[in-house]
């Protein structure tokens, strides 16, 4: 391949650049031959073709990467070394990209594939992208280019697979002891309001979607999110999903929009994938107008930290923190938080009551923990769900 030069792929990938087609086989074919100007031979030629269809098809070089089932973060850094999280904390992959011009590429690449705008007035982008890899949930995409990142472009893909795992399915994975497993199904069956907790990839999607299935199925759920990942087991799901704005700035859907037209779509409850915005103001609304059995999921440290994080999240609503707890007392009753080990295995590790104080406030109280076993509100928990009918 003496005619394969660097030199001439970036050639190459220049007047792809300045396409408008579709970068189909075809098209890269064309550009390759425009380029070499008959004076590559055959080998040469069909060289360029499979390194230049790798690059431009999907994630390239990164696709097998996100075709794992265990993975659910590709990671590129500026040096174009890939890391990924499967499970067991961040390990270096066994591919990597040439250069910081290669992660540059693929990241403007991607960023175009996701409607969005990558370039150095526009030093970052998030967005969605269907079906890579083969994920019809979606990609998270994140990517940002220098003087931003001073060590160069860095990527970030985050993976959303179907969460439709069961209780049971958790269990035998060790993220939910068997000896809470009734405990669980009694809170579903009382229809008490509550919210999964716990840091990003923690696995709260899995759990709630999990903890979805046993709602009857005589019940509609309406489930709204930024992305349709939550695929619990239930033959009655109705699921809204958020949209961003395109390239021009028009056609934004908001979470808290999705929320209010789920209370006009008969849900008997209403989930939020994950609360992250104002939409909490309506969600609380919502718990308390009859939709008892209601859930979604927040980014929290602990249960105890959760009645100040939705304090933050009720201020970009124009929320007081007064307001704010005085709905939260009457909508939701328990806060189930998840975590991940030192070895990187998800698990249930507390459960709490979220309990008025004398002040007025809302705490979470630790009814159940995975270290003690039954705790202070352990005694409440069990009212609670003997007053609602949720089992013995």
């Amino acid at each position: 391949m003496n005619g394969l030069t660097q030199d001439f792929l970036d050639r190459v990938r220049a007047r792809l650049a300045d396409t408008a087609d579709a970068l189909t086989p075809a098209v890269i074919a064309a550009a390759v031959r425009a380029e070499s100007s008959g004076v590559l031979g055959d080998a040469d030629v069909l060289s360029a073709l499979r390194v230049l269809h790798t690059e431009m098809d999907g994630a390239g070089i990164l696709d097998p990467l996100l075709e794992n089932p265990q993975v659910t973060d590709v990671l590129v850094l500026g040096d174009g070394s890939a890391w990924v999280d499967a499970g067991q904390g961040v390990e270096r992959a066994s591919v990597r990209l040439s250069d910081a011009g290669a992660v540059r590429r693929l990241a403007q690449r991607l960023a175009l594939r996701a409607g969005r705008r990558l370039d150095d007035a526009q030093p970052w982008v998030d967005g969605w992208l269907q079906d890579l890899g083969g994920h019809g949930s979606g990609v998270r995409l994140h990517a940002v280019l220098p003087p931003i990142a001073v060590d160069g472009p860095c990527i970030s893909l985050r993976v959303l697979r179907p969460a439709s795992h069961t209780l049971g399915d958790l269990a035998s994975q060790g993220s939910v002891p068997t000896a809470v497993l009734p405990l669980l199904e009694r809170i579903v069956e009382a229809r008490l309001s509550f919210l999964v907790t716990g840091g990003t990839g923690t696995g709260k999607t899995t759990l709630l979607a999990a903890l979805l299935g046993r709602v009857p199925h005589t019940e509609r759920i309406v489930c709204v999110e930024d992305a349709a990942e939550l695929a619990p087991q239930h033959p009655h799901l109705i699921r809204l999903a958020a949209r961003a704005a395109n390239v021009e700035g028009a056609g934004a859907v908001e979470l808290r929009e999705l929320v209010r037209q789920a209370l006009r779509m008969r849900p008997d409850r209403i989930v939020v994938g994950e609360v992250r915005g104002a939409e909490v103001i309506d969600l609380l609304a919502s718990l308390n107008t009859g939709h008892d059995g209601s859930a979604g999921t927040v980014h929290a440290n602990s249960p105890k930290e959760l009645p100040a994080r939705l304090e933050a999240l009720a201020s970009l609503g124009g929320i007081n923190s007064a307001a704010l707890h005085s709905q939260l007392a009457a909508a939701l009753r328990l806060v189930l938080h998840v975590a991940r080990d030192r070895r990187g295995t998800r698990k249930l590790c507390e459960i709490g009551v979220l309990s008025k104080t004398s002040t007025g406030n809302v705490e979470a109280v630790t009814c159940w923990s995975y270290a003690d076993g039954r705790g202070p509100a352990w005694g409440e928990l069990d009212g609670l769900l003997r007053t609602r009918g949720g089992g013995s």
